[in-house]
């Protein structure tokens, strides 16, 4: 009797998950909308879906161009691949744990959307009724795919693929969609205490942010960090060119968080692009005041900085006070850096301190700047006088802070219990372009090699 095997059954198993699939395929969409959607708003939301989309590859070469040479294949994979992983989960069941019905104002209904049930022909968002709901969902799976694409330049260098991979599914859907259902869900219950994060202060930064330190504290040091060896970063332009890309692309991610072509928006884009330009001058002359020259590096970093730190407050504020937000998180971030790299955390990139502790400011700030006067639907924060409603957003903090750490901390655990989580010693010293990738960055060039020819290229 001839034996089959699991790799023979495999394309077999692959079009039975399909046919199951195509179960629950609702019925073709209605296209007709009777003119009750703008054709304004749609445009402009396909624009903004399109620019977010672009920050995760703009995040790819602004975590590659900081690495060492050896890590740059690895580290750009690993944040781009989020957009393939997230995409499939997020038709899958994703969107709706995130907006479908909700359970106890703590996750959605799973089967509300289950593989987008209901999502091509189903009534308007209702805090975005101008659009079609299949529009709504695909601008915020964007979100979703950049956000565990963030937590990779803390684990970066030492970290497996395979397990990297398994890290993106978990956290998207343990932590990412409770957080947004939390959030952004009009019955989720940090919306209904009045929280406000217009793009996604706690949804994105600070529960990406704090996930890196959980890695980071899993994974433990590289070899280099404990040796105190200087890492020089495998290309400067890279990071020039990733911050541009998400400077850019954070225009949607902001102003398109309006869900509207209105003067939110216009008010979004202008917080957004100040509060950039303020914390990137703000990085690089207080570097300059301790006495460090100023730097490309500082620049970048520090207009990242200033554009999580406005996230959270981008449709509530004025554009003078993005300002004083983007100066603020930028030296913050700055100091927490120092203090960082005078500890023994293994923060590759500084994920925690510039994403996690920026998108802290930003929504504390917000709880401080947001005014009534830029957004009716928001609320007027302690400087106008409303001392409550900052402490909804230090609450707000506190709990999506130990949720996500406490989650991440225990997904990262768990993987490492099923699958090797880390590298080892030599494949670390080798390079994981190599031994993860059989690939080879040299000179802006992709080589492929053997992986024992190319390990013994990089020895010599």
């Amino acid at each position: 009797m001839t034996k089959i095997t699991f790799k023979q059954l495999a394309p077999f198993a692959a079009l039975a998950a399909v046919a199951i699939a195509a179960l629950f395929v609702p019925a073709l969409p209605n296209f007709n909308d009777g003119g009750k959607y703008s054709a304004a708003d749609i445009t402009w939301l396909l624009i903004a879906t399109a620019l977010v989309f672009l920050m995760t590859p703009g995040l790819a070469f602004f975590y590659g161009g900081m690495v060492h040479r050896k890590n740059v294949i690895s580290t750009m994979i690993k944040s781009v691949v989020a957009t393939g992983v997230v995409s499939v989960l997020w038709v899958f069941v994703g969107y709706s744990l995130c907006f479908g019905e909700s359970i106890g104002g703590v996750i959605g209904n799973p089967f509300t959307h289950l593989f987008f049930k209901g999502v091509n022909s189903g009534a308007p968002w209702s805090l975005a009724p101008t659009i079609p709901l299949a529009l709504f969902a695909l601008f915020q799976l964007m979100f979703a795919i950049i956000t565990p694409g963030l937590v990779v330049g803390a684990v970066a260098e030492r970290i497996r693929f395979t397990a990297y991979i398994l890290f993106i599914a978990l956290f998207s859907l343990l932590v990412y969609a409770p957080i947004a259902h939390w959030t952004w869900h009009p019955e989720g219950f940090l919306f209904k205490m009045g929280v406000l994060d217009f793009a996604g202060g706690t949804v994105v930064h600070i529960s990406a942010g704090c996930a890196a330190l959980a890695g980071a504290l899993v994974l433990k040091r590289r070899q280099s960090h404990i040796e105190h060896k200087e890492i020089p970063p495998a290309n400067i332009p890279y990071v020039l060119i990733g911050t541009g890309l998400l400077w850019f692309g954070w225009f949607g991610f902001n102003a398109g968080s309006a869900v509207s072509a209105n003067a939110l928006a216009v008010s979004a884009f202008g917080t957004t692009n100040t509060a950039a330009a303020a914390a990137g001058l703000s990085w690089m002359f207080f570097d300059v005041v301790r006495g460090k020259k100023p730097s490309v590096l500082g620049f970048c970093i520090g207009a990242v900085v200033g554009l999580v730190a406005i996230t959270p407050a981008a449709g509530f504020v004025a554009i003078p006070q993005s300002i004083f937000i983007g100066v603020v998180a930028a030296i913050i971030s700055n100091l927490a850096v120092y203090y960082k790299s005078k500890s023994k955390l293994d923060d590759t990139l500084d994920v925690f301190p510039c994403h996690g502790i920026g998108g802290m400011v930003g929504m504390l700030l917000t709880g401080i700047f947001a005014t009534k006067a830029v957004n009716s639907a928001g609320n007027d924060g302690l400087f106008y006088g409303n001392v409550s409603f900052f402490f909804i957003q230090l609450k707000a903090l506190a709990i999506v802070v130990v949720y996500s750490f406490v989650a991440s901390y225990a997904i990262f655990k768990f993987i490492n219990f099923v699958l090797p989580l880390r590298v080892s010693s030599e494949e670390e010293e080798i390079g994981l372009d190599a031994t993860q990738h059989n690939e080879k960055y040299v000179q802006g060039t992709l080589l492929v090699e053997k992986t024992g020819e190319l390990a013994e290229t990089i020895s010599h």
